[in-house]
C-alpha cells in the first residue's frame, strides 16, 4: 500500500520543492531532466540514496513529459530523433541494467562525467565562435534554423550513441540526457531547439523505463513526489516555453554551462561513490 508519509520535515520538503521547480525550469529550457542537480540536493537532506533515486527519476519523468508536451505544442519535437536515437536507447537501458555489476559504476560516472563536462566547454567555445564571427563554428555555422541533415551515415551513428548511452544510463542508474544532447547537434546538425525539444521526450520515456523497479522495491518517498513532481512539472513546462523566446547564442550559453556543472557532479559522484 502507498503511504505519504516522509521522513523529511515539512521544511526540507518545501526546499526541495523549491530546488526541484528551479531545475524545472532550466532543464525545460535546455531541453534536460537535470536529475543530477536534483539527487546531491535530496542526499544533502539525509535521505537514503535508494528512496532519493527512486523519487529522482520519477521527479524527472514527470519533468521531461511536462516540458516534452510544451517543445512538441511548439514544433520543437523531431520524430526522426526520437525513433532514431530513442529506440536504440530503450533497448540499451534495458541491456545496461543487466550489466551494472561487469564494471565499476564510479568508472563509468567518471568517464561519463567528463565527457559531459568537456561537450560543455565546446558548447562555450561554439558561443565565443559566433559571437566573434571568427568562422570557427565546431558545430557548423548554420544552426538557426537548422533542420538537420539526416543522412543514412550520420544517422547510424547516432542511433549507435544513443544505444552506448542507454546501456551507460541503465547501469548507473541515469538518464543521461546530457549526453544524447550535444551528440544530436554535432551529429545531426539539428537546431538547438529541436534537440532540446526532441531529448526531453526520450528523457520521459528513459525514465520512465527506470522507475518501474524503485516503485516495485518501494523506494519511493511518494509525499514528496508529489511536492517536488508538480514543481518540477510547473518549471519544465514554463523552461519549455522560454527555449523558443531567447537568442540561440543565450540557448547554447546555457546549455554549456549546465553541461559543465552537470559534468562535474557526476565526475564528484564517481569519485566519493
Amino acid at each position: 500500500m502507498i503511504s505519504l508519509a516522509s521522513d523529511l520535515a515539512l521544511w526540507q520538503m518545501l526546499a526541495l520543492t523549491g530546488v526541484s521547480f528551479a531545475v524545472g525550469i532550466l532543464g525545460g529550457f535546455i531541453g534536460l531532466a537535470l536529475g543530477t542537480i536534483r539527487l546531491p540536493a535530496m542526499l544533502l537532506m539525509g535521505m537514503a540514496p535508494p528512496i532519493a533515486g527512486g523519487t529522482n527519476i520519477l521527479v524527472s519523468s514527470l519533468a521531461s513529459l511536462s516540458g516534452a508536451i510544451r517543445h512538441f505544442r511548439e514544433g520543437r519535437v523531431d520524430t526522426r530523433i526520437v525513433l532514431v536515437m530513442g529506440i536504440p536507447a530503450f533497448a540499451g537501458a534495458f541491456l545496461g541494467g543487466f550489466a551494472s555489476d561487469l564494471v565499476s559504476e564510479r568508472i563509468l560516472l567518471g568517464a561519463a562525467g567528463a565527457l559531459v563536462f568537456w561537450q560543455g566547454v565546446e558548447f562555450l567555445i561554439l558561443v565565443r565562435n559566433r559571437r566573434s564571427d571568427s568562422g570557427a563554428h565546431m558545430f557548423g555555422a548554420d544552426l538557426e534554423g537548422a533542420q538537420g541533415d539526416f543522412t543514412p551515415k550520420r544517422m547510424s551513428l547516432e542511433a549507435g550513441i544513443g544505444f552506448g548511452v542507454g546501456v551507460l544510463g541503465g547501469a548507473v542508474g541515469l538518464i543521461l540526457g546530457s549526453i544524447r544532447l550535444p551528440a544530436m547537434i554535432r551529429i545531426l546538425r539539428v537546431d538547438p531547439r529541436i534537440a532540446a525539444g526532441s531529448n526531453l521526450f526520450i528523457g520521459f520515456f528513459m525514465g520512465s523505463l527506470g522507475w518501474v523497479g524503485h516503485v516495485a522495491r518501494g523506494q519511493v518517498d511518494y509525499a514528496l513526489l508529489i511536492m517536488m513532481g508538480v514543481a518540477a512539472m510547473l518549471g519544465s513546462w514554463l523552461g519549455a516555453r522560454l527555449t523558443g523566446r531567447v537568442e540561440l547564442n543565450t540557448l547554447i550559453l546555457a546549455m554549456g554551462m549546465t553541461l559543465m556543472i552537470v559534468g562535474a557532479l557526476l565526475v564528484w559522484r564517481g569519485a566519493v561513490g
